[in-house]
């Protein structure tokens, strides 16, 4: 990876990365600047050969309060429409690239996750709560529509048309035991013990076949708009790649050896 990053907090121990937003003051709102250095810094993982794992964690007792309203949104009603769609594009670049990265994702919130915030914990693999967290897809309570940044395209698919729906067209809280009973939620844990169940499933992750996790991750996003029989197919072939890695040998040489397979990735 490239320089370290200027508006958002990361550390890297492990091959796993932990990130969160730097305002903690504001409940960590988003500004057009960390939108675009979260946006090219999830666009740059692609790459990376040093980062398996990435923990997207709270700062300060909150998750992300969104769009900064002062820093944000009254600049967006001054803009042209060009403008705005260079924004919204950005943004929604930026679910694109949480996604893109090959890498997976674990979100970690505790307090608020609103409006950008309730996304980047959607657009994650894996989302770990505390009892304190709340998610708010707050669009419609600014004038906007619910479909920002992909909601109405991931929501559903996580907990249903029915009640992606009632939270995009209400923008009311959806709460964290309610999070984990719709399947939004993976696990709830206490504050204390949130970034040690995160940083514990992203171990588990990390010491698994790092290869064969970017092409389930890849699958996973890519298969939601194939048939079938397209699946079938892409998943054929993604086997059938993994099947010449060298996890895949060793995997096998621990089975035949009565030992635990040691994956390194390649």
């Amino acid at each position: 990876m490239s320089a370290a990053p200027e508006l958002f907090r990361l550390s890297v121990e492990d091959r796993i990365a932990e990130v969160s937003l730097d305002r903690p003051e504001r409940k960590n709102p988003l500004t057009f600047e960390s939108y675009a250095e979260l946006r090219d810094w999830f666009r740059e993982l692609a790459m990376s050969e040093e980062i398996d794992v990435v923990i997207f964690a709270p700062n300060g007792g909150n998750f992300c309060s969104g769009g900064d309203v002062h820093e944000i949104i009254g600049p967006l009603t001054e803009m042209s429409m060009k403008e705005l769609l260079a924004f919204t594009r950005m943004t929604g670049d930026l679910v694109k690239a949480i996604q893109g990265c090959g890498k997976p994702v674990i979100s970690a919130v505790d307090g608020i996750a609103a409006g950008a915030g309730a996304i980047i914990a959607m657009a994650s693999d894996l989302r770990i709560a505390t009892p304190e967290a709340k998610v708010a897809f707050l669009f419609n309570r600014v004038g906007l529509a619910g479909c920002d940044m992909g909601a109405c395209a991931i929501l559903p698919r996580i907990i249903g048309q029915g009640r992606a729906a009632e939270l995009l067209y209400t923008g009311r809280s959806m709460w964290a035991d309610e999070g984990f009973e719709w399947g939004f939620f993976n696990r709830i844990v206490e504050r204390d013990d949130l970034l040690p169940a995160a940083r514990d499933m992203a171990g588990r992750i990390a010491a698994g076949p790092t290869f064969a996790h970017m092409m389930t991750k890849t699958m996973l996003a890519q298969e939601w708009s194939m048939s079938l029989e397209q699946a079938i197919e892409a998943e054929a072939q993604a086997q059938a790649i993994c099947m010449q890695t060298e996890d895949f040998r060793r995997a096998f040489r621990a089975f035949a050896a009565k030992e635990k397979p040691v994956f390194e990735g390649d």
